[in-house]
């Protein structure tokens, strides 16, 4: 160890990444303590790794981060997740930030501080490349003064912002590339929640827990949009055809508006209310799609049908397919009507949420559609009290699926219940 440059013994500890463990490892020698001042480059305080850290008051751990801060130079990363941890004085979170700001290029910050400390002020025009931002509020930005040359990913998870504040945000970003937002608080200027957000560069977007009347994402370069416990009543998408991945859960809208769907490749909609004609007239020219799951969806009419044929015919290329099988009122809304095989199908994905003695025909109907079929796997909501009857359909269940499976020795069976 003797031997080892300086540099790399940086590195050692920078892999370390908590703050308790690079500072016990810096003690070693004199050595060890040089690359700890001089080349490290990775540095973490977070209340989840050290417990001790929530039972210091919080001046005494704000010195004891200050401390261990200003003894580095040139750091790169830097997080600081205090969870459960009263708020810091905004004083000590200034100076770490003005001390690293230099040389940083990722930082992960989740600090509620008294008063409210504008990150984006004190790291603006600076080289950093990620941002996570948690717990924060965000105002007056002004993109000819506040510009974030490199920075491609951001994270804001609940902060407080305006519509405004947020579209400027993304245009002081020309480089930007992924966002996620996770319940945020966003203040309107009128009232009709609408916001209206324009990036050329973004090719990843992650939105959580939003409820807004209108959301327009205008994103030319848009290669995956993830939806989850969103209520929008309007949701519009315009971009020149690059979204491949397409995920909502959770999610209530009145309308779904997305431009150029021809490269979509995977599409998984999961417990969202769909009028079928609408989503599927969106989706049906994505010829190269290889992934669909329809895992929980509610259509908007009670008789409307997603039939097999329908999905073979215009997915030709589809490898992996996930269906959960409903049944209302006689109707499954997923027919088996049709001739054409779902050839290209390798893995299929089936479950229920409330079993009944049709599944496994259905099951058995499925299969038929699918010659080259590798894996089959078989999703079941199964309750802790289960009753005479249930108990019933589920051991029939079985042991139809048993002999329905020695016609197909050849496909691999996997189990999942709930």
């Amino acid at each position: 160890m003797e031997y080892l440059p300086v540099e790399v013994i940086g590195n050692i500890l920078s892999q370390l990444g908590a703050a308790r463990d690079v500072v016990i490892a810096s003690a070693t020698c004199r050595k060890w303590r040089e690359a700890y001042c001089n080349h490290l480059h990775t540095l973490s305080f977070n209340s989840n790794d050290w417990p001790v850290y929530r039972d210091l008051t919080t001046s005494r751990l704000e010195i004891l981060i200050t401390q261990t801060i200003f003894q580095t130079r040139g750091l790169q990363c830097l997080s600081i997740f205090m969870d459960d941890v009263d708020q810091f004085s905004a004083a000590p979170v200034i100076a770490w930030l003005m001390y690293t700001r230099e040389t940083l290029r990722r930082l992960f910050y989740n600090v509620r501080t008294t008063p409210n400390v504008n990150i984006f002020e004190k790291c603006g025009r600076q080289k950093l490349e990620v941002l996570h931002l948690a717990h924060n509020s965000i105002t007056g930005i002004e993109p000819s003064y506040l510009r974030f040359p490199c920075l491609k990913s951001l994270s804001l998870s609940y902060v407080s912002i305006s519509a405004l504040d947020l579209s400027l945000l993304l245009t002081a970003c020309p480089k930007i590339e992924v966002l996620s937002l996770v319940n945020p608080e966003i203040a309107m200027s009128d009232s009709q929640a609408t916001m209206e957000l324009s990036s050329p560069t973004l090719k990843h977007i992650y939105v959580e827990a939003i409820s807004l009347d209108k959301l327009m994402l205008e994103a030319d370069s848009l290669e995956s949009l993830c939806l989850k416990d969103c209520t929008l009543d309007f949701f519009d998408l315009i971009g020149k055809g690059t979204l491949k991945h397409l995920k909502m859960a959770d999610a209530s809208m009145l309308h779904l508006e997305i431009e150029n769907t021809e490269n979509l490749e995977v599409v998984d909609v999961s417990s969202f209310t769909i009028i079928w004609p609408k989503f599927y007239q969106m989706i049906s020219r994505s010829s190269k799609l290889r992934r669909l799951r329809l895992w929980g969806v509610v259509f908007d009419y009670e008789d409307e049908v997603v039939d097999l044929e329908t999905i073979a015919v215009c997915f030709p290329q589809l490898s992996h397919l996930s269906l959960s099988y409903d049944l209302r009122d006689g109707v499954v809304h997923y027919g088996l009507q049709g001739p054409t095989q779902l050839e290209n199908v390798a893995v299929l994905e089936l479950g229920w949420t409330v079993i009944s003695d049709l599944f496994s025909q259905w099951v058995a109907g499925v299969l038929e559609r699918c010659p080259n079929l590798k894996k089959l796997v078989i999703h079941g909501v199964v309750s802790e009290a289960k009753t005479h009857e249930e108990c019933r359909i589920l051991a029939n269940f079985t042991s139809s699926i048993v002999r329905l499976m020695r016609k197909y020795m050849h496909v691999e069976v996997q189990f999942e219940y709930e």
